[in-house]
């Protein structure tokens, strides 16, 4: 109990580096590894993957790592704690039990299920008005059942869909003997288990100012070393890539969060609490962070197949770009006759360079997402329809790729059960069943109201502005939560702070990002971090996989933010 509880993240998303599995068993002591493979996108692919097949809908490629470092695992005595099983927690630890029996590796395995709540559609009243039964209904979990089957005596726990942190919170509650309403330190694990949740973006992926980080190796995936009280320290393992400094944690921090008050299944965690200092090279400690009982309802994640898209991009090189597109635009329309598609989005991207050296410097494209409830309408029809423009469209016309039949796509949307309602249950190595009962202490979720928006006045600084990049005294990371966008952005200076916070206020981002006029735009402060967050309602339209922006997860929003130009005091620069 007196040292802390060494929990590492092997898997940002179902896709994630391979061979990170192994470089975390072999790269350092670790008591806990996790790997979060889930992302409400996943869950759709599970889905129609689990039509074809009963038996699928978990994350293969965990299969195939276990195969090459269970044994390693088992020898080093490190727990594996997953949220692979997906749609099917209860398949994947049957094949896990049979990789084990087959390998010679003596482990025990646990699974966690009562997440999927698609049998209980209709008692829940979880069908669409629109899209009628979905095709996935999951609650998110917390770690309680995870805990569980640890004491149980698991050495690898399989869950399905529970909260990413979940898988942090669960191996802590369970090793340091948490109660329930220890809300502190369930906070503090679950600001750790969001730091880890994403892999290498808390160990300077994806990060702002890429740069300054030690990019000759491959970033090292990182690890939280969890004290008793919650606290805990980021770090890696020793002569991995990449860095952990507090701005790489606080960049993870800002990342698909809303308001202060993050509520999820077991607490609610007070962002405006986090404290961050330097530790040491590539340590940051993480103390202070508050805690509040979750709110009385259980998160759900909703996929409906909502149709067919597809999309065509056209080449547009040398002079008149814009004639060119309008151009393109009218023969294509015309092309659709009676048949044109639900929804048309056309998007131009790129502006070429005068005097161009390079082709590519005199190109950009035009791209035309279509989307349907009919397959035939987004199929050949339209592809076909935009190649044959081939030699009667503008002078130079190509595209990037031939037709294609197109594909369906998900509509993402959440829904809340009370808790009660949610049958948690641990299923022990032994085949023991034990039910998760909710927490006894709940409150509702707070509604936070947006900070206090200054509306575009700014402090008084002494001195001459120079107009420059935003990104010149500020970081942010964008992501998407459903169907909306978050950004958030952190000052590198407490003087920077002093500016940026009463600077960018809701009108300003407006006016930098010209696509949000259309949204609502809530702010919230995180003074703590040096950060401002902005959520922005329905930018990414139905979610991921339906929205027909060139950036549908709205990861580039906070570098387009960045780019733009702002009047910045000189004694700030």
């Amino acid at each position: 109990m007196s040292r802390p509880l060494r929990i590492g993240n092997a898997s940002g998303f179902y896709g994630d580096r391979f061979s990170a599995v192994r470089e975390m068993l072999e790269g350092g002591p670790l008591d806990v590894l996790t790997g979060d493979y889930l992302a409400e996108l996943t869950m759709l692919i599970l889905g129609r993957g689990k039509m074809k097949d009963p038996d699928a809908g978990y994350a293969t490629t965990f299969l195939r790592q276990m195969e090459e470092s269970l044994g390693l695992a088992a020898e080093r005595g490190t727990k594996i704690v997953t949220n692979a099983g997906g749609l099917n927690p209860r398949g994947l630890a049957a094949k896990l039990r049979g990789l084990a029996e087959r390998l010679g590796v003596p482990i025990e395995v646990a699974y966690v299920e009562g997440d999927d709540l698609l049998a209980r559609t209709d008692e829940l009243g979880l069908a669409d008005a629109r899209y009628g039964r979905p095709l996935t209904a999951n609650a998110y979990l917390g770690g309680w059942g995870i805990a569980e089957c640890l004491r149980g005596g698991a050495d690898v726990v399989v869950t399905g869909r529970v909260t990413d942190a979940s898988l942090v919170v669960g191996p802590a509650a369970a090793h340091f003997g948490w109660e329930r309403d220890d809300w502190d330190a369930l906070a503090g694990a679950t600001v750790a288990g969001h730091v880890l949740e994403c892999g290498t973006q808390a160990t300077g992926g994806n990060y702002a100012f890429f740069q300054e980080i030690y990019n000759v190796k491959a970033p090292g995936f990182p690890l939280a070393e969890v004290h008793s009280d919650g606290t805990c320290v980021i770090t890696k393992h020793a002569g991995t890539g990449g860095a952990v400094t507090v701005e790489t944690v606080t960049a993870q921090l800002l990342y698909e969060i809303g308001g202060p008050d993050y509520a999820g299944p077991d607490v609610t965690t007070r962002f405006d609490t986090i404290e961050l200092h330097r530790d040491g090279p590539d340590r940051v400690s993480i103390a202070g962070v508050r805690g509040a009982p979750p709110p009385p309802s259980t998160k759900v994640c909703l996929n409906h197949l909502g149709g067919h898209r597809n999309e065509m991009t056209f080449v547009l090189t040398g002079l008149d770009i814009e004639a060119k597109a309008e151009f393109a635009k009218a023969q294509l329309e015309a092309g659709f006759g009676g048949s044109r598609p639900a929804r048309v989005e056309w998007t131009l991207v790129g502006n070429p360079a005068p005097d161009p050296v390079t082709q590519g410097e005199a190109t950009a494209l035009l791209r035309c997402a279509v989307l349907d409830p009919d397959p035939e309408k987004v199929g050949r029809s339209f592809s076909g329809a935009a190649v044959e423009l081939a030699l009667a469209g503008y002078p130079g016309f190509t595209m990037t790729s031939p037709p294609g039949k197109g594909s369906p796509y998900g509509v993402y949307s959440p829904a809340f059960v009370p808790n009660e309602k949610v049958e948690h249950t641990a299923v022990l190595p032994d085949g023991t069943r034990v039910a998760v009962a909710p927490v006894a202490s709940t409150q509702p979720a707070a509604s936070a109201p947006p900070s206090a928006d200054p509306a575009g006045i700014d402090v008084p600084a002494a001195g001459p502005a120079r107009r420059v990049p935003l990104g010149r005294v500020a970081g942010a990371r964008s992501g998407d939560k459903g169907g909306d966008a978050n950004i958030g952005v952190w000052a590198r200076t407490d003087a920077q702070w002093r500016w940026l916070e009463p600077y960018l206020t809701v009108e300003r981002l407006r006016e930098l990002l010209p696509e949000t006029r259309a949204h609502t735009v809530t702010r919230y402060v995180l003074p703590n971090l040096r950060a401002v967050n902005f959520v922005v309602e329905g930018l990414l339209q139905e979610g991921v996989s339906a929205s027909t922006r060139f950036d549908p997860q709205g990861k580039a929003l906070g570098e387009w933010l960045r780019s733009r130009l702002v009047d910045v005091p000189e004694a700030v620069l």
